[in-house]
């Protein structure tokens, strides 16, 4: 059974949700689960940390448009942080890297957005 760990913060451009694991089928709920909790003002941005993410499926990628989905709803941006290089191999296969704007870190995605 694999196993995620979801932390939430707030950082000056919006909420950080830090997700630490296997992001895939047996965990992908508890990202889409969170959304609707989570408070995103219009104009703010959804940060998706995925610096301790060891291994994503397809239902994770689901779990990540989702969230991308909630912020376009919201009227919010998103980005994608710390994406490990294997996962972003992917991410760039499936095109991914043209839907999310990716940033080494989370602080970086901040500060992007804020400046």
């Amino acid at each position: 059974m694999s196993h995620l760990a979801v932390h939430t913060r707030t950082a000056p451009a919006g909420p950080v949700v830090e997700l630490t694991g296997e992001l895939d089928h047996a965990s992908f709920s508890q990202v889409r689960d969170l959304l609707p909790r989570l408070t995103l003002p219009a104009g703010r941005r959804l940060v998706i940390d995925l610096t301790g993410v060891t291994f994503c499926d397809s239902s994770g990628i689901t779990a990540l448009i989702a969230a991308r989905n909630h912020a376009l709803a919201a009227e919010a941006d998103i980005a994608l942080a710390g994406v490990p290089d294997h996962i972003g191999r992917i991410f760039r296969i499936v095109g991914l890297d043209q839907v999310f704007p990716m940033y080494p870190t989370a602080q970086a995605a901040d500060t992007a957005w804020t400046s």
